[in-house]
């Protein structure tokens, strides 16, 4: 994030009195993109070609709403001047505001739900990336803050994901579906979404008679068994494909489009990247269907019946030759 240290943005802004929406919507923005107030009305931003657009967008408002604005260029007169604008945007008492929450949201992790965890996991998130959107001059508290969320990210993925395979950097063979009929496959029990979706996956496109093992934990996999979605399987993560990806590509499924909207979805909930808008439903349909069932044999079942109704839905859209929609809005 680049500024120029030669030349501040001040944004000068009066409202009237009875703007009272307005006003707090215009102090809300402010906020968000980094101003500090120097005093009311005058909001100091260090320069920068992406962030002056904003600050003109909101001078505009200001007008729309019968008030005034002043953006102006303001130059530091000497490097202790500079310094001394730099440490307004000292943003350590954030970083710290962040460890504090980090602190008290561990003492309770244990207690969540999978869904809870994963909802806590993206507030917090979000919470981190808005800091670091309006840390201009990051410093030791910024490395400080990233080292403590790495180390609090890794407590929650051992909650969220006990077993979860790490990527491999192997490569994927194509394989002929004619030689995987009527085996015996293995996963984790307790089936989150990769799992469930991959299980379907091969029972749907790969292997109709496939029979399913469920593990109390990866070692005790038969060695007969095609094992998947965890570590040493002989299907699992690799490089940034989650399993039912890996799965796809292995058996040369990836032409169909249908498909490659669903591995969207099970790689947005498994591993995160890009938003999709069907992610949340999915997601708490899974959590649900989760808590009331404990067989897994029963779960596949219907949650089976939740993805054959999403690939059906896929496919339609991609006959009509609908654009997809991927993402979520902001």
């Amino acid at each position: 994030m680049g500024f120029d240290d030669a030349a501040w943005r001040l944004l000068v802004i009066s409202l009237p009195t009875a703007s009272g929406t307005a006003r707090m919507r215009i102090w809300r923005a402010l906020k968000a993109s980094g101003c500090v107030a120097l005093r009311d009305g005058a909001y100091l931003l260090p320069g920068g070609a992406e962030r002056e657009p904003a600050l003109r967008e909101l001078g505009d408002e200001c007008i729309r709403e019968g008030g005034n604005a002043w953006l102006m260029t303001v130059t530091p007169q000497s490097a202790e001047e500079g310094a001394a604008y730099r440490q307004l945007f000292d943003r350590s008492a954030d970083y710290a505001a962040l460890r504090k929450s980090w602190k008290a949201a561990h003492r309770g992790l244990s207690s969540l739900a999978p869904i809870e965890l994963a909802r806590l996991r993206r507030r917090l998130q979000r919470e981190l990336d808005a800091v670091r959107g309006i840390d201009f001059f990051p410093g030791d508290a910024a490395v400080e803050a990233e080292a403590a969320w790495l180390e609090f990210s890794r407590r929650l993925d051992a909650l969220l994901m006990p077993d979860e395979p790490h990527e491999t950097m192997r490569r994927l063979p194509r394989l002929d579906v004619a030689d995987y009929q009527g085996r015996v496959w293995a996963t984790r029990r307790r089936l989150w979404i990769d799992r469930v979706a991959s299980a379907w996956l091969i029972r749907r496109f790969i292997d109709r008679s496939a029979r399913f093992r469920w593990l109390a934990k990866p070692a005790d996999c038969p060695k007969r068994a095609l094992g998947f979605d965890f570590d040493g399987a002989a299907f699992t993560h690799v490089g940034d494909l989650v399993t039912f990806e890996a799965l796809m590509a292995s058996f040369g499924l990836g032409d169909d489009p249908a498909l490659r909207r669903l591995a969207a979805l099970v790689h947005a909930l498994d591993i995160g990247g890009d938003p999709v808008a069907e992610a949340k439903g999915l997601e708490a349909v899974m959590a649900g269907a989760r808590e009331r069932i404990g067989d897994d044999d029963v779960l596949l079942a219907e949650m089976s019946t939740v993805l054959d109704s999403l690939y059906a839905h896929f496919r339609a859209e991609a006959q009509r030759g609908a654009e997809p929609r991927s993402k979520e809005s902001p």
